[in-house]
């Protein structure tokens, strides 16, 4: 029986794939483009072209699976936030009514009871409410802020050694990799033991503040890296310049007004919650060589 893979080349979605590839596991995965899969993936899992917010593609993936991860795949040219999210979840759910595929794995966000207008997030939550009523198994990976984030800004950070959020300096907030999503993902979809609908903290290694976090690029970057507060009409004005439809950069706005209220309080920090990877490893892997190629876009 196979193992069901969404967003197979998105960020967390290709971890998955990864990690399961190498446990030894059959995968069936659905793609728009099987062009952007590696040979390897191609050569090892079954691959259904077609968009996970279409019901006959989903029907066709999931039946005869054993499990499924879900991810809803990110767009920052969205014109309806909470529409978007739906459009693809309503799928889902027809898909898994009429299969009754076993377990899902969800990538959701932290703050689940607390937001209450947190774009994004909110949007994310109102997700699990729709999956949750169908009558299979589910596993919602309530995730802190991602680090990934921070690529947005990795030309600011190359061009004026400065990152900017509608967010104060000092406020701390969970952090974690999306390599580190995958990891736990694809573990609930290895197992076969678990039953019923529960959420899932997945806070990655350490809570930072956004001045910390600029401490961090400044030592592996190897200079003075800052951080500046701006208000949230400037920062959505930014967002449409980097070319997000309104409707993202409003959803952005709401959602730091949202976690600036403490809703990744709602999902307390343990030991299991706490994954490995710090910030400090992952801006050393991943924002180094980003900021790397603007700063030799530079110099061109």
């Amino acid at each position: 029986m196979p193992i069901v893979v969404t967003t197979p080349t998105g960020n967390i979605g290709h971890q998955v794939v990864r990690e399961l590839l190498d446990a030894g596991k059959f995968l069936r995965v659905i793609t728009r483009h099987p062009d952007k899969l590696t040979d390897a993936v191609r050569a090892q899992a079954e691959v259904i072209q077609g968009s996970t917010d279409d019901a006959e593609v989903l029907i066709r993936a999931f039946d005869g699976a054993e499990a499924m991860f879900w991810c809803v795949p990110q767009s920052h040219t969205l014109e309806n936030l909470l529409d978007y999210y739906m459009r693809f979840t309503k799928a889902a759910a027809i898909a898994i009514d009429q299969t009754q595929i076993p377990r899902v794995v969800s990538v959701s966000s932290g703050g689940k009871g607390l937001a209450k207008n947190a774009g994004a997030i909110s949007a994310l939550h109102a997700m699990e409410d729709l999956l949750n009523e169908t009558s299979v198994a589910m596993r919602h990976l309530r995730c802190g802020s991602f680090m990934e984030n921070f690529l947005w800004q990795a030309g600011a950070i190359a061009h004026q050694g400065k990152f900017f959020y509608p967010l104060p300096g000092d406020y701390s907030i969970p952090m974690v990799s999306t390599f580190d999503i995958g990891t736990i993902a694809a573990q609930w979809l290895m197992k076969q033991d678990w039953k019923g609908v529960q959420g899932v903290a997945v806070h990655g290694a350490e809570e930072l503040s956004l001045n910390q976090s600029a401490e961090v690029f400044s030592d592996v970057l190897g200079k003075t890296i800052q951080f500046q507060q701006i208000p949230p009409e400037v920062y959505y004005e930014l967002m449409l310049k980097h070319g997000s439809s309104p409707a993202f950069a409003q959803g952005l706005v709401d959602l730091f007004a949202e976690v600036a209220k403490g809703i990744y309080q709602a999902e307390p920090r343990t030991l299991e919650t706490t994954t490995s990877t710090t910030l400090r490893q992952w801006a050393t892997k991943v924002m180094v060589p980003a900021v790397a190629k603007y700063s030799a876009q530079m110099s061109d």
